[in-house]
């Protein structure tokens, strides 16, 4: 057993050795163990006095760690037995694998008892570590420096650890739950706002820059500027700015084709003098040709054709200034007619809020909005705000009409919404009321589908808002495609359907 290679090829990290039931089997040799008896003298070492491990027998029958034998050998050039003080000759060392496997056997405690009970032996106690509920592990998410119990490990990365990844509840995308917030008000393209501009439109984050184009709220510049009128005036504004100054945009108008006016006649009159100079040098080298020839009609000739041009010439410029202005004029009736239409949509909704708890919902073009939705564009819309008073809760409805979540591609799903109102702070948190969708019957029967729930005050969807709005809350089943769209039933009438949301105002104190 002895062996000469010993003292060039002792190794300071361990090795496995196999046990007899052929598993791989080893321990750390620096920890502290807790061994179920107390532990005899011949499994330790003679120069640590810990537990030995990988154990080599001396010629003088003490036992050492393999890497205690290794620093003997380098602490001196002939080691000796601290023991017995005799040479240690490292041809009669040899590996005991014999009190290898004893000390493999030895029972030990897990170190994480009393909570854990459980008795291992030395060889499988990494392996037990491994398993043991008790035993503190880091979160696997990136980024989480915390420790926690193995046990408590499947909830804290399901549950607990603000490093988990989870579906932002607008576009879907996974978040770390820790940005989610961040997430939502400067990254998020379909979270839903109030315009910022203040025409208190819901818009979602990617149709800003389009919705700025329409909204009543910016200031833009009047229609007549290129006349003169240098007002800045909010959109929604300028119909009422038109009427107010339409005498002095009249004038404007009038001022620059005077102007226009008087440079086409200082062009026509320096042509007219170039071509009257051209003429007059022709009737000099006429007169001077006169004794060769008779050219009086010649010349009055000439003089006609002068006054045809100079006629033709004046008449067509102020056809092509005239046809310009028209156009122009054309131009700006078309926009007015549009912002009056624009105008007068936003006043009909501000006229048609509701304040006693409940909402008359009227979607129209059903086949154009549902396309929208099935292709992806537009997969959502949402209601006017309504309210439970005047000083009361904000809330509004929020349809997707190729449906969401179990209701995707057969249902038409309808949600409520508690938005942000100016008279949160004295209002009761969470909200607590009950809640009726209804999708309305046109033939005058009443067959009204009707689903009806109680706020939960512990979802969050009820809680205080602090964003805009909270996350939805109602029926992703709302009502099946295949009932909504039969022609027996009269949900659907001229491409219109009509939704109500009714709130109980039963126990809620007007402020």
């Amino acid at each position: 057993m002895a062996s000469e290679e010993l003292a060039g090829h002792l190794p300071n990290s361990y090795t496995r050795q196999n046990s007899t039931n052929a598993v791989s089997l080893d321990f750390e040799p620096d920890a502290n163990y807790q061994f179920v008896e107390t532990l005899e003298e011949r499994y330790k070492c003679t120069y640590c006095h810990q537990v030995l491990h990988n154990p080599h027998q001396t010629g003088c029958g003490h036992r050492f760690c393999q890497r205690c034998i290794s620093s003997l050998r380098e602490l001196n050039a002939v080691p000796t037995c601290p023991v017995d003080k005799e040479m240690i000759k490292l041809q009669e060392v040899f590996k005991d694998n014999c009190c290898k496997r004893e000390v493999l056997n030895l029972q030990v405690f897990c170190r994480n008892s009393p909570t854990c009970n459980a008795k291992t032996s030395l060889g499988r106690y990494q392996d037990h570590l491994q398993q043991c509920l008790f035993e503190s592990v880091l979160c696997t998410n990136e980024g989480c420096c915390e420790k926690i119990l193995q046990k408590d490990l499947k909830e804290h990365l399901g549950l607990q650890c603000n490093f988990r990844k989870e579906p932002c509840q607008y576009c879907k995308q996974p978040v770390v739950v820790f940005n989610l917030k961040i997430h939502e008000r400067t990254a998020c393209p379909e979270y839903p706002l109030i315009c910022p501009q203040g025409c208190m439109q819901i818009i979602l984050t990617k149709e800003i820059e389009e919705h700025v184009l329409v909204c009543p709220e910016v200031e833009t510049d009047c229609p007549y500027k290129q006349y003169g009128c240098s007002a800045k005036i909010k959109r929604g504004k300028l119909s009422d700015h038109e009427n107010a100054y339409l005498r002095e945009h009249m004038l404007q108008i009038l001022d620059k084709n005077s102007k226009l006016e008087d440079q086409t006649l200082a062009i026509h009159v320096d042509k007219s003098a170039c071509l009257e100079t051209q003429v007059r040098q022709l009737v000099q080298m006429a007169n001077q040709q006169q004794n060769k020839f008779d050219l009086r009609s010649l010349l009055e000739t000439i003089d006609n054709i002068k006054q045809k041009v100079a006629f033709l010439e004046s008449y067509d410029q102020r056809l092509v200034v005239l046809e310009d202005l028209s156009n122009q004029h054309d131009v700006h009736l078309g926009v007015h007619k549009a912002q009056l239409n624009k105008n007068e949509e936003r006043f009909k909704l501000l006229e048609g809020t509701s304040y006693n708890g409940k909402l008359i919902w009227k979607i129209i073009d059903y086949k154009m909005k549902k396309n929208e939705a099935v292709e992806g564009r537009i997969v959502s819309v949402f209601s006017q705000p309504f309210y439970t008073s005047r000083c009361g809760y904000r809330l509004c409805a929020r349809a997707y009409l190729n449906g969401d979540g179990s209701g995707k591609g057969t249902h038409v799903s309808l949600y409520f919404v508690v938005m942000r109102g100016e008279f949160d702070s004295l209002l009761p948190w969470p909200f607590k009321q009950k809640v009726t969708l209804m999708l309305l019957d046109q033939s005058g029967k009443k067959n009204h589908i009707v689903e009806t729930f109680k706020a939960d005050p512990n979802s969050s969807s009820f809680k205080r808002p602090e964003g805009e709005m909270n996350i939805a809350s109602g029926c992703p089943r709302f009502v099946a495609h295949s009932v909504l769209e039969n022609a027996k039933n009269t949900y659907i009438k001229d491409d219109t359907l009509f939704l109500k949301v009714v709130v109980d105002l039963t126990d809620l104190e007007e402020l």
